[in-house]
């Protein structure tokens, strides 16, 4: 059975809230953080790049030639119908059977709109012979004092071949790298999952393990725990937490 930590993420400290925790594996879905916490698994790792570190592989490199003719746009968070038909056909190709199937256009608009930190859609369009912009890819990513958080993203299926998931993560290594921040957060990577497995082929990969940051050389070496002692009971992965200091600054 399925089951996560979570906090509600409010008030005035949000923004920081969420830095904190990201660093301790957890994601942002609307107002909520959550970390996995299944009662017999440990498999769901959150995953990061180190951007200083980072060179594209040869297949990167060519994923990136291939896309170089999409522009990006950042914008406010702000869910657009065109966005949300790219977003259905992206379910209905990639994840019909997932979770988020049934989402409607005011489910998606909540996902993208109601967020109490900085965040930022990022759209990748090209543009016709004609001079009309088509819609490839969108990324809702936070801003973290850390790194780039790519909270979720989803792309035009009829254009598979393109590798634009790949894309668009390289495209946040280069933004990341442009503001100086370290990391791009990429949300969890599961040992073995084939629909997980493309994110262990990005150099300077960094799993949260075992209440750390470890480098992931070779992906054999995490394995997909499902022992029942596997995972530490919610009581004391609660103690372990750090939480950011809320304590008011006297001048």
């Amino acid at each position: 059975m399925e089951r996560k930590l979570f906090t509600a993420l409010q008030g005035e400290y949000a923004e920081r809230l969420n830095d904190t925790l990201s660093k301790q594996g957890f994601r942002r879905s609307q107002n909520v953080l959550y970390r996995p916490s299944c009662a017999e698994c440990s498999a769901c790792l959150s995953a990061r790049i180190r951007v200083d570190d980072f060179e594209m592989s040869r297949s990167q490199k060519r994923t990136a030639k291939r896309n170089d003719r999409l522009s990006r746009e950042a914008t406010s968070p702000w869910a657009t119908e065109e966005q949300y038909s790219l977003f259905r056909r992206y379910l209905d190709s990639r994840h019909a059977d997932g979770g988020m199937a049934d989402m409607d256009i005011f489910e998606f608009a909540a996902m993208i709109e109601e967020t109490p930190v900085r965040s930022r859609v990022i759209e990748y369009a090209a543009t016709e012979d004609d001079g009309t912009r088509s819609l490839a890819a969108v990324c809702l990513t936070d801003v973290l004092d850390d790194g780039l958080s790519m909270v979720y993203s989803f792309f035009d299926p009829d254009l598979a071949a393109s590798s634009l998931g790949t894309y668009v993560i390289l495209d946040h290594v280069d933004i990341a790298r442009e503001a100086g921040l370290p990391y791009v957060y990429l949300g969890y990577w599961v040992p073995g999952s084939p629909k997980m497995g493309y994110k262990a082929n990005f150099a300077a990969l960094e799993v949260y393990y075992k209440g750390e940051w470890q480098e992931l050389n070779d992906p054999s070496e995490f394995s997909a725990d499902v022992h029942p002692l596997s995972t530490d009971p919610i009581a004391e992965q609660v103690a372990r937490i750090n939480l950011p200091d809320t304590r008011p600054t006297h001048r």
